[in-house]
């Protein structure tokens, strides 16, 4: 059975450029980004993970630990980074795994168990499904996935306004609309009673059908 949302993100011990991590105890109690690719030296990638670089004090100020996955040795990693900051002009400042083995991609079922054990001789386009998103709570649960085909570079503007979201539900019990930013009004979830509503949201919200009641966003 393939990973959905809520299940239990699968743990593993693998080499890093930051050395070996565990990956449930590298978490530890924050939330964490594990996003994924095909192979060193793509264009694409280079561009995301120069923009993740860049990005990472966001992350940080959410509690949030970012770590990239790529199929090639640990070695590899580094002289990519150096020309990941020559043309983004930010290197990666986040642990990068060197996944040789395959056995991370598999777990995460990016690829099928019988693609073999061994990056060697593989080329982008044999790894094409090695370019997932996935969002971990500090529970080690899935929150959230996405999946992009190589020729898409990855917005993550928008998975920081994902993270924002889930972690704005994950304290007030909340759900947000289409186009929500941060700030922005909410929406009282249909498990959530007007009894229980009147607690959580004292000033009142709107109903604009008895499924669909909207207030403001709660402050921490």
């Amino acid at each position: 059975m393939g990973l959905r949302i809520g299940s239990v993100a699968p743990d593993f011990t693998a080499q890093t450029t930051e050395g070996e991590i565990r990956f449930h105890e590298w978490i530890g109690d924050q939330w964490a980004i594990l996003f994924s690719h095909p192979k060193d030296f793509t264009p694409v990638c280079t561009t995301e993970l120069g923009y993740m670089a860049q990005l990472k004090p966001e992350f940080d100020r959410r509690g949030t630990k970012v770590i990239g996955l790529s199929v090639d040795p640990v070695e590899n990693h580094a002289t990519w980074a150096k020309d990941i900051e020559e043309t983004q002009g930010t290197a990666p400042n986040y642990p990068m795994i060197g996944d040789t083995d395959l056995v991370v991609a598999k777990l995460y079922d990016m690829l099928p168990e019988d693609e073999g054990d061994s990056c060697e001789g593989r080329t982008a386009m044999d790894n094409a499904t090695v370019r997932a998103v996935y969002v971990v709570g500090p529970d080690k649960r899935i929150k959230a996935m996405l999946i992009y085909p190589m020729t898409s570079g990855r917005d993550f503007n928008e998975i920081l306004r994902l993270l924002d979201s889930l972690q704005l539900n994950a304290r007030h019990t909340v759900a947000t609309p289409v186009n929500w930013r941060d700030g922005d009004d909410i929406i009282i979830p249909p498990a959530v009673s007007d009894e229980q509503a009147r607690e959580k949201f004292p000033e009142g919200w709107q109903t604009l059908k008895p499924y669909l009641r909207v207030a403001k966003q709660p402050t921490d």
